[in-house]
């Protein structure tokens, strides 16, 4: 039996749901967690987008000034932030504390980092919720960014010793990730046509939901200064979309891209995600809190999993956590309205899904990250709003936000719009 085997049947498990989960998952009680604000800069390209020249500092500063400036929450309140970031030298933490306090936090709010690779973002928010649900506060911020234009290469993972290097299960977890998925794109037998057809529906999906300003709600405009590379004039723009969608795109059009790890793979730039730069914030309180303050409140958290897989079977890791998520919140695949999974690969988004059975019309209905982008830290934060904003458009009410994790891993979690 293999290791994907293995897990299926540990995964089949755990798919199991208690009875009448659903109504006591929709009531509302004084000591839930709600989010009261959740917003993200545009997704612009790494390299060549409009913010190729702006540091994640920078970034997450936008963010949080828009998400005091939306919410009207006075700063003083605001106990912690947590910023997801992947990249940063030194975990980011001096430049994310100096960022907070130019966002117009007080310097008795604290600041913190974390980095737990492609689910930073939604580790942030996770924490600040288990913060106020222990007592250890009333009110936090957790945010995502990540600038892959400034911070991005083979620096980012560090030479392993002979010691990391003599186990066999350590040493696979510096596989290249584009490496991993081809691999279990053979492996599982998962078609080049089939993936291309999944990232062509990303792309259309996220080109009607600019055109129609679905966006929107969470994007917050920035004004940043740009090198031109053509003249080398630094000038002053206002970023307000995604750059990287991109209308027409098919699966015909898809098709015709070389394979970018193996001459006869099936992985290439157009169904994978888009290297980016982008933040993301999300405003978490008490219910009591927020009644008391309030605020508006946009949906509450109720669980989260965080599960680890085989290293070279990374991809897998959201088709583990999301049934154990669904456990922890008493409920089935079918109570749920909208899932919102990371699109690293189309591949792997792809393979889990279908293990999981998850129609594909509740999987992403606004594009995900092969469309738009999935700047590293700050993902597991935008899938909040994005999340949130359209099960509220949609008046649809329960969601899950999950993605793997690069080393082997993966991350879910329960959320209902109100």
């Amino acid at each position: 039996m293999g290791a994907l085997d293995r897990l299926s049947s540990i995964s089949s498990q755990i798919t199991g749901s208690p009875a009448g989960g659903k109504a006591k998952l929709l009531e509302k009680n004084p000591d839930d967690v709600v989010v009261t604000a959740a917003l993200r800069t545009p997704f612009t390209k790494g390299g060549k987008g409009g913010f190729k020249d702006t540091q994640a500092s920078d970034l997450i500063v936008g963010a949080l000034k828009a998400l005091i400036e939306r919410s009207k929450i006075d700063p003083a309140l605001v106990e912690d932030v947590v910023v997801g970031t992947v990249l940063a030298p030194g975990g980011g933490a001096t430049e994310m504390r100096a960022a907070v306090l130019v966002a117009g936090f007080p310097t008795s709010t604290a600041a913190r980092t974390l980095n737990r690779q492609c689910s930073s973002g939604l580790q942030a928010c996770v924490d600040i919720a288990n913060q106020i649900k222990t007592g250890m506060i009333e009110v936090g911020v957790a945010a995502g960014v990540e600038s892959m234009s400034t911070q991005y290469g083979p620096g980012a993972v560090s030479e392993f010793s002979e010691l990391l290097e003599s186990h066999p299960e350590s040493a696979n977890c510096k596989v290249g990730m584009g490496q991993l998925s081809e691999q279990m794109a053979k492996d599982r037998n998962i078609a080049r046509k089939d993936q291309d057809a999944f990232a062509a529906a990303s792309y259309q999906k996220a080109a009607k939901a600019q055109a129609a300003g679905l966006f929107n709600d969470e994007i917050v405009p920035q004004t940043v200064k740009y090198e031109d590379p053509k003249t080398g004039e630094t000038r002053t723009i206002t970023v307000d979309r995604d750059d990287g969608v991109r209308p027409g795109v098919t699966a015909e059009s898809l098709g015709k891209i070389k394979a970018s790890f193996a001459k006869d793979g099936s992985i290439h730039a157009g169904n994978a995600s888009q290297i980016s730069d982008g933040a993301a914030a999300v405003l978490l309180m008490r219910r009591s809190t927020a009644e008391k303050l309030g605020q508006t409140i946009l949906g509450k958290y109720v669980a989260a999993s965080i599960v680890g897989v085989p290293p070279l079977l990374m991809g897998a890791g959201p088709w583990k956590a999301i049934p154990k998520a669904l456990d922890l919140a008493q409920i089935s695949r079918d109570d749920v309205d909208i899932f919102e999974i990371n699109e690293a690969f189309a591949s792997q988004c792809l393979w889990c899904a279908n293990e999981l059975g998850i129609p594909q019309e509740k999987i992403n209905p606004l594009g995900g990250a092969i469309a738009f982008g999935h700047p590293l830290g700050c993902t597991g934060a935008r899938q909040v709003s994005t999340l949130l904003y359209q099960l509220r458009r949609t008046n649809k009410k329960i969601g899950v936000t999950s993605m793997c994790i690069g080393t082997g891993m993966g991350m879910a979690a329960v959320w209902v719009a109100e």
